[in-house]
């Protein structure tokens, strides 16, 4: 089913702001995001391959405009790109998403912006786009996303057992999600 994008496309947060992914941001979220090469934030998304810039520009190019996602990207108010919240593989039918957030740099964690990126993406999906569900995966080393998640309304619902390989080991994926109230 086609859907036609909210024409909300920027979310105001305490720390930050939030405004939807275009085209014209390819170089942009190439050099601020994949180009760091940041080892934690690698770790806590579970990225393992290596993006060239070619491979960023033809997936901004490809998702930008795509009905079945909102991804935004977190500015700080001094426009310095920091990261993205995304409502990805919408199911319009069944109004249910998935959900993803990833700080480009392990220097902006633990700041809030997480918590306060995470609320305003969920919010909008739950409130604005009238979704029913919105779920997510989060590692089971890492506590602190899932201690966020928890404050943002999301529950465990599951577990996926050595459902992820990296670096050598086996880890859990903990399955959370959201029902709009």
């Amino acid at each position: 089913m086609r859907h036609e994008k909210q024409t909300t496309d920027v979310l105001y947060v305490q720390d930050c702001y939030l405004r939807l992914l275009r085209k014209e941001d390819a170089a942009m979220y190439y050099e601020k995001g994949f180009a760091q090469e940041d080892e934690e934030v690698r770790r806590f998304t579970g990225t393992t391959q290596t993006f060239s810039k070619k491979m960023i520009y033809d997936y901004v190019e490809r998702i930008a405009e795509a009905d079945d996602r909102y991804d935004f990207l977190i500015f700080t108010y001094q426009d310095e790109l920091i990261g993205e919240a995304v409502l990805n593989d919408i199911d319009w039918d069944a109004n249910m998403a998935g959900f993803r957030i990833a700080l480009f740099s392990s220097t902006q964690t633990n700041k809030g912006i997480g918590k306060q990126a995470v609320k305003a993406v969920t919010d909008f999906g739950l409130y604005t786009l009238q979704l029913h569900r919105i779920e997510l995966e989060v590692f089971d080393y890492n506590p602190r996303a899932q201690h966020v998640y928890e404050c943002c309304g999301y529950q465990i619902e599951g577990r996926k057992k050595d459902g992820l390989y990296y670096d050598g080991n086996y880890h859990d994926i903990l399955i959370m999600a959201i029902l709009h109230p």
